[in-house]
């Protein structure tokens, strides 16, 4: 007699249709079969971005990938098995990483998930599992912003638009570390938080607007988006850059007589993309305490619903993680 083996499940969240947070289904799968340069991970956390509620949404769910799928992509975890081309992790390995960014297959809300081995790098080893897995994604975007598409240099005046969240509070930290004179934009209450993570000058977007206070300027990161493009155009320099993270509305006209340099990688904007060396350059630096994670609050897996309905609501100082293991 021939005997059917049940493949081994997990716990996971799943997107059926998109919509609102109520999408997210808490449910049992099938535990993902490992590829050959893959490593099976264990996750502990997954870090919350707005690219998962984008997906969620239904705005990033331009793929043509087929439904259901398990969202997120920053994952903190131990390595629970290899495949038979990887080498440089073993079981036991505790690691983290932006899982296939920006494939919407990355499977972060979930025990497990098979995650290409040069996504990942060693977890700092002074970091929870929670505070790494809020690392990944922000931080990577900041960095190759920065240091990739702005080159920034030391003594270069750079302004941070959306500074006080997770890409923002990164920013403001690996522009200072490079010597730049950091200019962060937020509302008022951050204040005080953004000059402890190194920004010189703080503006609430409340009460100021930017281009009346500020002119210049080398590099703009603009994390927000939206119709406020003229108004950081008029804070740059002639020849400065300007990074969109987030799709923004510039006017033709001003754009040209400004002669700002427009950075991405795609037709709207700069989108960060996995890379595992890179983030284990940040972990030295997080190790050494160069540069600090703020964690703003820790959801269970099973209410990830509530960790997205948070972040779409905004003002988010920093990062949201969600607990997988206890």
């Amino acid at each position: 007699m021939q005997i059917r083996q049940t493949p081994l499940s997990m716990k996971a969240i799943q997107i059926h249709t998109s919509g609102s947070p109520d999408v997210l289904v808490y449910e049992e799968v099938p535990r993902p079969i490992v590829g050959s340069e893959e490593v099976l991970l264990r996750i502990h956390a997954a870090g919350v971005n707005a690219a998962d509620w984008k997906l969620r949404s239904g705005q990033r769910l331009n793929y043509n990938f087929p439904l259901p799928l398990i969202p997120g992509w920053d994952v903190s975890g131990i390595v629970e098995a290899v495949g038979a081309g990887v080498s440089q992790w073993r079981a036991g390995d505790a690691v983290y990483g932006l899982a296939r960014f920006p494939s919407p297959t990355g499977g972060a809300y979930a025990e497990y998930s098979a995650v290409p081995e040069m996504h990942l790098a060693p977890k700092p080893t002074i970091l929870s599992h929670v505070q790494a897995a809020g690392v990944p994604m922000a931080a990577l975007t900041a960095w190759q912003a920065l240091y990739e598409y702005a080159r920034i240099e030391a003594g270069q005046t750079v302004l941070i638009n959306g500074a006080a969240g997770g890409v923002g509070h990164f920013a403001v930290q690996l522009a200072k570390i490079s010597g730049a004179h950091v200019i962060a934009v937020a509302s008022g209450r951050h204040t005080a938080f953004l000059r402890e993570l190194g920004a010189e000058q703080c503006i609430d977007y409340t009460t100021t607007p930017v281009e009346q206070v500020v002119h210049d300027v080398d590099v703009v990161l603009d994390i927000v988006g939206g119709s406020n493009g003229d108004s950081l155009l008029a804070t740059l320099k002639r020849g400065g850059t300007l990074i969109p993270i987030t799709p923004n509305q510039f006017s033709a006209e001003l754009l040209a007589a400004s002669e700002v340099k427009i950075v991405r990688n795609t037709p709207t904007v700069a989108q960060v993309r996995s890379h595992g060396t890179q983030l284990a350059e940040i972990g030295r630096l997080l190790d050494s305490r160069q540069v600090q994670v703020v964690i703003e609050s820790v959801v269970p897996l099973a209410e990830a619903y509530r960790a997205h309905a948070r972040g779409e609501s905004g003002h988010v100082r920093g990062k949201i993680v969600l607990r997988v293991q206890e």
